[in-house]
Protein backbone atom coordinates (compact mmCIF):
# COMPACT_ATOMS: atom_id res chain seq x y z
CA UNK A 1 0.00 0.00 0.00
CA UNK A 2 2.82 2.31 0.59
CA UNK A 3 3.86 2.11 -2.81
CA UNK A 4 0.76 2.02 -4.38
CA UNK A 5 0.64 5.42 -2.36
CA UNK A 6 3.73 6.97 -3.14
CA UNK A 7 2.84 6.41 -6.64
CA UNK A 8 -0.02 8.30 -6.63
CA UNK A 9 1.98 11.34 -5.02
CA UNK A 10 4.42 11.57 -8.15
CA UNK A 11 3.21 14.39 -9.66
CA UNK A 12 4.16 14.71 -13.23
CA UNK A 13 5.23 17.89 -15.26
CA UNK A 14 6.84 21.12 -13.18
CA UNK A 15 4.82 22.98 -10.94
CA UNK A 16 4.49 27.07 -11.08
CA UNK A 17 7.33 29.23 -12.96
CA UNK A 18 9.81 29.99 -10.35
CA UNK A 19 10.79 33.68 -10.17
CA UNK A 20 10.45 36.42 -12.32
CA UNK A 21 8.67 35.32 -15.56
CA UNK A 22 10.34 34.94 -19.09
CA UNK A 23 8.88 37.47 -21.70
CA UNK A 24 9.63 35.15 -24.73
CA UNK A 25 6.00 35.23 -26.07
CA UNK A 26 6.44 31.12 -26.27
CA UNK A 27 5.36 31.37 -23.04
CA UNK A 28 1.69 30.64 -21.92
CA UNK A 29 0.60 32.83 -18.59
CA UNK A 30 -1.56 29.80 -17.65
CA UNK A 31 0.72 27.36 -17.37
CA UNK A 32 3.33 29.99 -15.99
CA UNK A 33 1.12 30.37 -13.07
CA UNK A 34 -0.25 26.94 -12.72
CA UNK A 35 2.27 24.70 -13.48
CA UNK A 36 2.43 22.31 -16.88
CA UNK A 37 1.87 18.74 -16.43
CA UNK A 38 1.78 18.00 -20.19
CA UNK A 39 3.47 14.96 -21.81
CA UNK A 40 5.88 17.20 -23.38
CA UNK A 41 9.98 17.06 -23.63
CA UNK A 42 11.46 19.72 -20.84
CA UNK A 43 12.96 21.99 -23.82
CA UNK A 44 8.92 22.81 -24.20
CA UNK A 45 8.03 23.02 -20.66
CA UNK A 46 5.46 26.46 -20.22
CA UNK A 47 5.35 26.64 -24.02
CA UNK A 48 2.01 27.77 -25.73
CA UNK A 49 0.62 24.93 -28.09
CA UNK A 50 0.91 26.97 -31.10
CA UNK A 51 4.29 28.01 -30.10
CA UNK A 52 5.47 24.05 -30.04
CA UNK A 53 3.45 22.94 -33.25
CA UNK A 54 5.63 25.79 -35.14
CA UNK A 55 8.69 24.74 -33.48
CA UNK A 56 8.00 21.65 -34.48
CA UNK A 57 7.17 22.31 -38.23
CA UNK A 58 10.75 23.88 -38.83
CA UNK A 59 12.35 20.20 -37.51
CA UNK A 60 9.75 17.47 -39.30
CA UNK A 61 11.53 15.03 -41.42
CA UNK A 62 10.81 14.14 -44.95
CA UNK A 63 8.70 11.09 -44.72
CA UNK A 64 4.78 10.93 -44.00
CA UNK A 65 3.01 8.09 -42.50
CA UNK A 66 -0.51 6.91 -43.47
CA UNK A 67 -2.85 4.01 -42.33
CA UNK A 68 -5.77 2.53 -43.41
CA UNK A 69 -9.08 2.52 -41.66
CA UNK A 70 -11.92 0.70 -43.21
CA UNK A 71 -13.09 -0.75 -39.65
CA UNK A 72 -11.73 1.60 -37.09
CA UNK A 73 -8.25 0.04 -36.02
CA UNK A 74 -7.70 0.67 -32.84
CA UNK A 75 -4.03 1.13 -33.68
CA UNK A 76 -4.22 4.41 -35.12
CA UNK A 77 -3.66 6.06 -31.74
CA UNK A 78 -0.74 4.29 -31.39
CA UNK A 79 0.94 5.17 -35.08
CA UNK A 80 -0.65 8.86 -34.25
CA UNK A 81 1.83 8.65 -31.29
CA UNK A 82 4.60 7.21 -33.07
CA UNK A 83 4.79 9.55 -35.90
CA UNK A 84 4.67 12.74 -33.04
CA UNK A 85 7.77 10.99 -31.38
CA UNK A 86 9.75 10.62 -35.04
CA UNK A 87 8.47 13.60 -35.81
CA UNK A 88 7.02 12.45 -39.18
CA UNK A 89 5.74 15.31 -41.48
CA UNK A 90 2.10 14.07 -41.26
CA UNK A 91 -0.37 11.26 -40.71
CA UNK A 92 -2.60 10.17 -43.40
CA UNK A 93 -5.84 8.24 -41.97
CA UNK A 94 -7.12 6.90 -44.96
CA UNK A 95 -10.79 5.87 -44.93
CA UNK A 96 -13.09 6.26 -41.76
CA UNK A 97 -12.54 10.06 -40.63
CA UNK A 98 -13.28 8.71 -37.11
CA UNK A 99 -10.64 7.08 -35.06
CA UNK A 100 -9.96 6.69 -31.21
CA UNK A 101 -7.37 9.19 -30.02
CA UNK A 102 -7.33 7.49 -26.49
CA UNK A 103 -3.60 5.47 -27.88
CA UNK A 104 -2.64 8.94 -29.04
CA UNK A 105 -1.93 10.52 -25.81
CA UNK A 106 -2.46 13.80 -26.66
CA UNK A 107 -0.22 13.99 -29.09
CA UNK A 108 -2.09 14.59 -32.09
CA UNK A 109 -2.43 18.40 -30.74
CA UNK A 110 1.08 18.15 -32.15
CA UNK A 111 1.19 16.44 -34.68
CA UNK A 112 -0.87 17.25 -38.07
CA UNK A 113 -3.43 14.45 -39.33
CA UNK A 114 -4.76 14.27 -42.88
CA UNK A 115 -7.78 12.79 -43.78
CA UNK A 116 -8.77 10.72 -47.17
CA UNK A 117 -11.61 9.15 -48.07
CA UNK A 118 -10.28 7.00 -50.47
CA UNK A 119 -7.31 5.06 -50.86
CA UNK A 120 -7.70 6.56 -54.56
CA UNK A 121 -7.69 9.94 -53.14
CA UNK A 122 -4.33 9.27 -51.16
CA UNK A 123 -2.54 8.29 -53.68
CA UNK A 124 -3.30 10.93 -55.96
CA UNK A 125 -2.44 13.54 -52.88
CA UNK A 126 1.00 11.32 -52.83
CA UNK A 127 1.82 11.25 -56.52
CA UNK A 128 0.79 14.60 -56.79
CA UNK A 129 3.81 15.69 -54.49
CA UNK A 130 6.39 13.17 -55.88
CA UNK A 131 6.02 11.21 -52.48
CA UNK A 132 6.84 7.35 -53.02
CA UNK A 133 4.11 5.02 -50.84
CA UNK A 134 5.72 2.32 -49.26
CA UNK A 135 3.59 -0.52 -47.91
CA UNK A 136 4.83 -2.31 -44.51
CA UNK A 137 3.20 -5.97 -45.20
CA UNK A 138 3.99 -9.22 -45.02
CA UNK A 139 3.39 -9.71 -48.26
CA UNK A 140 4.42 -12.64 -50.92
CA UNK A 141 6.82 -10.68 -52.83
CA UNK A 142 7.71 -8.12 -49.95
CA UNK A 143 11.25 -7.17 -49.56
CA UNK A 144 13.19 -7.53 -46.17
CA UNK A 145 13.43 -4.06 -44.32
CA UNK A 146 16.21 -5.02 -42.84
CA UNK A 147 18.22 -5.26 -46.19
CA UNK A 148 17.34 -2.17 -47.84
CA UNK A 149 17.38 1.83 -46.85
CA UNK A 150 14.16 3.49 -47.03
CA UNK A 151 13.92 6.80 -49.31
CA UNK A 152 14.17 10.11 -47.69
CA UNK A 153 11.24 11.23 -48.95
CA UNK A 154 8.32 8.76 -48.63
CA UNK A 155 4.92 7.80 -47.13
CA UNK A 156 5.23 4.48 -45.20
CA UNK A 157 1.89 2.85 -45.59
CA UNK A 158 0.15 0.48 -43.29
CA UNK A 159 -2.22 -1.80 -43.61
CA UNK A 160 -5.42 -2.44 -41.05
CA UNK A 161 -4.71 -5.02 -37.59
CA UNK A 162 -5.68 -8.26 -39.10
CA UNK A 163 -6.52 -8.12 -43.23
CA UNK A 164 -3.49 -5.98 -43.46
CA UNK A 165 -3.26 -3.55 -46.88
CA UNK A 166 -5.95 -3.94 -49.12
CA UNK A 167 -6.31 -4.97 -52.33
CA UNK A 168 -5.86 -1.85 -54.08
CA UNK A 169 -3.37 0.00 -51.61
CA UNK A 170 -0.78 -3.23 -52.42
CA UNK A 171 -1.58 -2.69 -56.27
CA UNK A 172 -0.83 1.41 -55.74
CA UNK A 173 2.70 0.67 -53.50
CA UNK A 174 5.99 1.87 -55.24
CA UNK A 175 7.94 -0.56 -52.81
CA UNK A 176 6.28 -3.04 -50.41
CA UNK A 177 9.01 -4.16 -47.44
CA UNK A 178 8.32 -6.59 -44.81
CA UNK A 179 9.29 -6.93 -41.53
CA UNK A 180 11.50 -9.80 -40.05
CA UNK A 181 9.54 -12.08 -37.10
CA UNK A 182 11.27 -15.10 -35.60
CA UNK A 183 8.31 -16.51 -33.37
CA UNK A 184 5.23 -17.95 -34.14
CA UNK A 185 2.45 -15.22 -35.05
CA UNK A 186 2.29 -14.58 -38.30
CA UNK A 187 1.62 -10.64 -38.11
CA UNK A 188 2.76 -7.89 -36.11
CA UNK A 189 0.43 -5.08 -33.97
CA UNK A 190 0.10 -2.42 -36.68
CA UNK A 191 0.77 0.10 -34.00
CA UNK A 192 4.36 -1.82 -33.41
CA UNK A 193 5.55 -2.26 -36.96
CA UNK A 194 5.23 1.55 -37.67
CA UNK A 195 6.77 2.24 -34.78
CA UNK A 196 9.47 -0.18 -36.14
CA UNK A 197 9.57 1.23 -39.96
CA UNK A 198 9.60 4.61 -38.73
CA UNK A 199 12.47 4.27 -36.59
CA UNK A 200 14.19 2.55 -40.20
CA UNK A 201 14.07 5.85 -41.34
CA UNK A 202 15.26 7.90 -38.67
CA UNK A 203 18.33 5.37 -38.31
CA UNK A 204 19.36 5.81 -42.47
CA UNK A 205 18.15 9.93 -42.78
CA UNK A 206 18.01 11.77 -39.37
CA UNK A 207 20.31 13.72 -37.12
CA UNK A 208 20.28 13.01 -33.42
CA UNK A 209 17.72 15.31 -31.44
CA UNK A 210 18.17 18.81 -30.16
CA UNK A 211 19.45 18.43 -26.85
CA UNK A 212 17.56 19.32 -23.61
CA UNK A 213 16.91 22.70 -22.55
CA UNK A 214 16.97 23.89 -26.37
CA UNK A 215 14.54 24.12 -29.50
CA UNK A 216 16.54 22.86 -32.07
CA UNK A 217 18.60 25.58 -32.95
CA UNK A 218 22.01 23.79 -31.90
Amino acid sequence: MQGEQAEAEIEIGVGPWPGPWPRDPHYDPELLAGGDRRNVVDRYRYWRREAIVADLDRRRHEFHVAIENWQHDLNIGTVVRNANAFLAAEVHIVGRRRWNRRGAMVTDRYQHVRHHETIEGFLAWAHGRDLPVVGIDNLPGSRPMETVTLPRRCVLLFGQEGPGLSDAARAACDALFSIAQYGSTRSINAGVASGIAMHAWIRAHAAPPPAPGTSGDG
